[in-house]
């Protein structure tokens, strides 16, 4: 498959690339978890169909230590007994957010799960990096950005 566009050659792209990668940086500076951090990042891509994002956030999380069972689990991760109670409340919340269309909302139930675990600046963290994955999985859906040739720590 063949990219419709190279988002990382052309200027308007690189330049609107440019300023998410800046915004990352403070999701990155946060003390969110990093390991909820891929988590949430793998569940939005697998939820919106993209390969590009499945791919580079799985293996950058392989990169890191994560377990090929959690890599492997995240798709069934209600079913699953792997994940911390505080991962699973930012699951439950990635998947209601990245499906906001189909209900009405995040439930007062998600909400609720993901205050006990997280602090206020934590459930910032959480709100903005579902918001960037979402973004980013949308670009290259849209791109039809081909998946797996991604290297970790490619992008930096």
């Amino acid at each position: 498959m063949d990219a419709r566009i190279n988002l990382f050659g052309n200027q308007v792209a690189g330049s609107f690339i440019k300023r998410l990668n800046n915004a990352a940086r403070i999701i990155n500076d946060s003390t969110l978890p990093a390991a909820t951090h891929e988590l949430i990042k793998i569940r939005a891509s697998q939820i919106n169909g993209c390969g590009y994002c499945t791919d580079m956030h799985t293996k950058d999380a392989a990169h890191h230590g994560e377990t090929s069972v959690r890599l492997n689990l995240v798709a069934a991760w209600r079913e699953a007994t792997v994940f911390t109670e505080a991962e699973r409340a930012a699951l439950a919340l990635t998947e209601e957010a990245t499906r906001i269309a189909d209900s009405a909302g995040v439930s007062d139930e998600v909400w609720q799960e993901v205050r006990k675990h997280y602090d206020e600046d934590q459930a910032a963290a959480l709100i903005s990096a579902i918001a960037m994955i979402n973004a980013w999985n949308r670009l290259n859906v849209i791109a039809r950005t081909p998946a797996g040739d991604y290297q970790p720590g490619q992008w930096g």
